[in-house]
């Protein structure tokens, strides 16, 4: 196993568990987003505004094929990314790509008072949630080698992820 490639919706923790797995396991931890943040010089938002969707997802299969020429990384990668077969792709085979597992009602407690998030600012918020959930977490579990739980505390989804890829491994 070259990196490990954590997959999920928004608030599943693939940011915090992240760290705290990099840190358990003597990896080093890359946020993809702010990954591609750093490239551009500009936030994901100021991408979405410049470049539309399609110029911010060309960056991010970019970044996707960046981070898997890389050793012994834990990568979170954006809500969206693995959801393209074409980054997909370019993990499989090379990295281990895990899916943090966590129902929407805890996501939805979780990112209760987030402004960061443009879809969390919707007055629709709570249907839009649901829609690009039940969209995108088919697309996760077919890209994942390993699935795993995320309900508890960032520490215990770091622990089960090493569990869980141990187990995978045998």
């Amino acid at each position: 196993m070259n990196n490990i490639i954590l997959c999920g919706f928004m608030g599943c923790g693939k940011t915090t568990a992240g760290k705290n797995l990099a840190r358990k396991s003597g990896r080093h931890f890359v946020d993809m987003d702010k990954y591609i943040e750093k490239k551009a010089g500009m936030t994901v938002s100021q991408i979405f505004s410049e470049y539309g969707e399609n110029g911010f997802r060309d960056m991010e299969h970019n970044a996707c094929a960046e981070l898997a020429a890389q050793h012994n990384l834990v990568v979170a990668a954006g809500g969206g990314a693995l959801t393209f077969e074409r980054n997909v792709e370019i993990f499989k085979g090379v990295d281990t790509i895990v899916m943090l597992d966590v129902p929407l009602d805890v996501i939805k407690h979780r990112l209760d008072g987030d402004k960061k998030r443009p879809l969390l600012q919707r007055s629709d918020r709570d249907e839009a949630m649901r829609s690009l959930y039940d969209e995108r977490m088919p697309k996760y579990l077919a890209a994942a080698d390993v699935v795993v739980k995320g309900e508890g505390t960032p520490l215990k989804t770091a622990f089960a992820v090493m569990e869980a890829l141990k187990s995978a491994v045998k």
